[in-house]
């Protein structure tokens, strides 16, 4: 979905898809949001629900995807939705071919001439330690599992225009004012590895806007995505979904002519608040903007498997 000329690609949809989201609630049912032990965003639903068995190869030049595949996802939607799942409502689908086990939803929004792109992936892979087996898969196609967990991605993306109609986008042009982030290697053979800024980046501009002493590990508002600065968004009711983007413009608006800065510090010293560069440009806040995620705490606890894992809470 993601291009290097900074489009995001909002190419095939489905009516079907989109007519079982059309009547997805506004007023939700209860569940509770959590990152693993790996960092990942879930929602812990009040009961169970069964994930269908998805294909697991797509030929990435075929823009849309297949009937089967279309079919199975039908049919979890509507599941979710039944169960009262708000996270749908006012969204559209769009197939992401290089995505197949991570079905996207989305949605536009403008506001003081600015156009922002929600973005919501559900992650549909098997994962052994959580998920349980109900029906077994192949080397083709995903098994179908048991779960009351649902792993899902949301992002808030400013873009500098929409490509075709905004009421039938085929994408859009993101605002990228972030350089390449990938700086070196490291290892040998089949172990090396790239070393990139993005995450001492999200932890820099994150840190800028929360409030002193704030720790909301393992969640960082303000990201380095598509090479540019996003929302991560984990309050995903639809009353809710807005309510951070006036944080998003306040952040990339003070960021953009500091960024190289901000670059050349990271390729320099790993990310540390102690970091001169930091300290400077937090001085440099009004106060009464760092306050993003006042509000949001998040408290690590010991599953039912004795791994940590955190709960995001509001007060």
């Amino acid at each position: 979905m993601e291009q290097a000329t900074g489009e995001i690609k909002l190419g095939y949809s489905d009516t079907g898809m989109n007519e079982i989201i059309s009547v997805s609630p506004a007023e939700p049912t209860a569940f509770t949001r959590h990152f693993d032990q790996n960092e990942d965003f879930f929602l812990r639903l009040p009961s169970a629900v069964v994930v269908p068995s998805l294909p697991i190869h797509h030929d990435v030049r075929q823009s849309s995807p297949g009937e089967a595949y279309l079919s199975a996802l039908r049919d979890l939607t509507r599941t979710l939705i039944a169960r009262r799942l708000a996270i749908f409502h006012g969204l559209s689908y769009v197939f992401d071919p290089a995505e197949v086990q991570r079905p996207t939803f989305y949605a536009l929004h403008e506001q003081g001439g600015r156009i922002d792109l929600y973005l919501l992936r559900l992650d549909l892979s098997f994962r052994p330690t959580v998920h349980e087996i109900s029906e077994r898969g192949s080397n083709d196609v995903s098994p179908a599992y048991r779960t009351d967990r649902l792993y899902v991605e949301a992002d808030m993306i400013p873009v500098t225009g929409i490509i075709g109609s905004q009421s039938d986008p085929d994408g859009v042009r993101v605002e990228q004012i972030v350089s390449e982030t990938w700086i070196g290697e490291t290892g040998r053979g089949y172990f090396v590895q790239g070393i990139w800024l993005d995450r001492d980046l999200t932890k820099f501009f994150s840190k800028l806007f929360l409030p002193p002493g704030k720790r909301t590990y393992p969640y960082y508002p303000l990201t380095c995505k598509y090479r540019s600065v996003c929302l991560s968004v984990v309050d995903l009711l639809p009353a809710r979904r807005w309510e951070q983007t006036p944080l998003l413009h306040a952040a990339r608006d003070f960021l953009k002519p500091h960024i190289e800065e901000i670059q050349k510090a990271l390729k320099e010293q790993e990310f540390s608040e102690n970091l001169e560069t930091f300290q400077r440009l937090k001085a440099q806040i009004d106060e009464s903007r760092q306050k993003a995620c006042s509000s949001l705490h998040v408290r690590a606890y010991l599953n039912e498997s004795d791994m940590k894992e955190f709960v995001v809470e509001s007060s």
